[in-house]
């Protein structure tokens, strides 16, 4: 059976190309606590999508990569890294 006078704007993914990254979509994100962290680079060895970027004194997280699994902060053995909802600051 073949669909015909469907308005292309009805399908988006099929029309349009989108740029999305795993940070997109993510719900949880990890936050860093600079006091606790020792720059031991668990959470950089850890993570499966290498979003762990090394500062001065601490790591961080390229957020556009980052799709919070939270595996960085489950294996710091520092407990510097939590994870929080998307939403809060």
């Amino acid at each position: 059976m073949t669909l015909r006078n469907v308005p292309d704007n009805m399908c988006p993914i099929a029309t349009e190309y989108t740029t999305m990254l795993t940070g997109d979509w993510r719900a949880l994100r990890p936050i860093v606590d600079r006091d606790r962290c020792v720059k031991c680079a668990t959470c950089w060895l850890y993570c499966p999508v290498q979003c762990v970027v090394e500062k001065a004194a601490w790591f961080d997280f390229n957020y556009d990569f980052c799709k919070g699994c939270g595996i960085c902060a489950e294996e710091c053995p520092h407990r510097a890294i939590r994870m929080v909802e998307e939403a809060e600051g």
